[in-house]
């Protein structure tokens, strides 16, 4: 039982309802099994919890290895964190990553890597679509509405601003991406990733 990471799930899914009217929009599309590659765009410092509580089991996250000093060094592994230096990915944290889907667990991605600085999607970067591709996990696309105005990238001020996700519909990569291989392959799918997150509407927008 992964006492410590059910207290901070039950926490932060307590106060996203409560502070933000936190609602999860197209929850039945969500996969509920199997290794599933979960990818995001990228808002605030909020979005790993804000994507990881739309479920009800546990998820992996990526962290910026620099979290992982003094007491956070205990805290981080014990809520899924998996430390990747995003400065220059190595390939053991990516092949930790494949190596824990291909177990059957899922994994919290945002292919844009940084935090958007004006609320507009950013190009996905390479590292996703290798990690898809070697993975072979389904693809469960999400997008977060309202993170960004809650608590802005440089911002230490939260506001309480209404937060939603919407789930979009889960993507299979084709035999031909599952043997993908080399830089310009990768991208390629991180773009397809990128593209169906674009898609994805606020409720008021549909």
């Amino acid at each position: 039982m992964k006492t410590t990471y059910w207290i901070g799930h039950t926490i932060f899914r307590a106060a996203a309802k409560a502070f933000f009217r936190y609602q999860v929009v197209g929850r039945e599309k969500l996969v509920q099994s199997g290794s599933v590659l979960i990818a995001s765009n990228h808002e605030s410092f909020l979005d790993p919890p804000l994507v990881g509580i739309a479920y009800d089991d546990d998820v992996y996250y990526l962290a910026r290895k620099t979290l992982f000093r003094g007491p956070t060094s205990w805290l981080y592994p014990r809520w899924n964190a998996i430390p990747v230096d995003q400065e220059a990915p190595d390939m053991s944290s990516l092949k930790r990553i494949v190596k824990i889907l291909r177990s059957g667990q899922r994994v919290v991605v945002f292919p844009e890597g940084a935090r958007t600085l004006d609320g507009e999607l950013q190009p996905g970067e390479a590292g996703v679509g290798l990690i898809a591709a070697k993975s072979h996990a389904t693809i469960q696309p999400v997008r977060i509405f309202g993170a960004r105005e809650a608590l802005p990238r440089g911002s230490g001020r939260l506001k309480f601003h209404p937060i939603t996700i919407v789930v979009g519909d889960p993507i299979e990569l084709t035999p031909a991406e599952q043997k993908a291989k080399g830089r310009e392959a990768y991208q390629a799918i991180s773009d397809r990733i990128m593209g169906v997150i674009a898609e994805i509407k606020h409720p008021s927008q549909k």
